[in-house]
């Protein structure tokens, strides 16, 4: 019998190149433009959205986000408003089912948007019943802000968040501000420590 030997074809160990482009990043429903600032510190192509101008300078479309769903966005981060969709307001949801229905379905065109990679933020709301459960509950002491605010998490082709900081502390801030004309305004900011996580861990 004939004796063969088998070579093996030689390793290219040249480095590979890869081409590395930045994400274009729509914040949907965001006008403290603290998401879009993160990832746009990372090099991403981030793009705030809102019917309110933007607090801060910054790249940002003043427009109801369904306009540019389909202009080519690699990451949505969406924030719908809670006002008609939070359990908190449980005690008033008889007496507006008209504005709870058509905010579900502002959340149900966002879920939908032809982007392959989308995280939608809300409080605990009847999104959990009336859509889906949500993929993830996060608070902001587990990044770096003493505080408690159960915030759910709706996930397309991204990974759950990995906690950043976890530190003591678990006041209520949040739900304990007084009535006011701009109370919703400070209820719907998203802490820095969680922005900073969603650029780092889904840019």
């Amino acid at each position: 019998m004939k004796d063969t030997q088998t070579v093996e074809p030689p390793v290219d160990r040249r480095p590979v190149e890869r081409l590395v482009r930045p994400f274009r990043v729509l914040v949907a429903c965001e006008f403290s433009g603290t998401v879009r600032d993160a990832f746009a510190a990372r090099g991403h192509d981030a793009w705030s959205c809102d019917l309110l101008d933007s607090e801060k300078p910054g790249q940002h479309l003043r427009c109801d986000a369904r306009d540019v769903l389909g202009d080519g966005w690699d990451v949505m981060i969406c924030h719908p408003p809670c006002t008609h969709l939070a359990v908190s307001g449980a005690r008033w949801f008889k007496d507006k089912r008209a504005e709870q229905a058509e905010a579900m379905e502002f959340v149900r065109q966002l879920l939908a948007a032809p982007i392959e990679r989308i995280a939608l933020e809300n409080p605990v709301s009847i999104i959990s019943s009336r859509v889906r459960k949500p993929d993830q509950v996060i608070q902001p002491w587990q990044f770096g802000h003493g505080e408690t605010k159960a915030t759910c998490l709706w996930l397309k082709g991204l990974p759950k968040l990995v906690p950043t900081n976890i530190v003591e502390g678990r006041e209520a801030r949040v739900h304990k501000m007084p009535p006011s004309e701009n109370r919703w305004r400070e209820r719907s900011r998203t802490f820095a420590g969680i922005a900073a996580a969603m650029a780092e861990q889904w840019g």
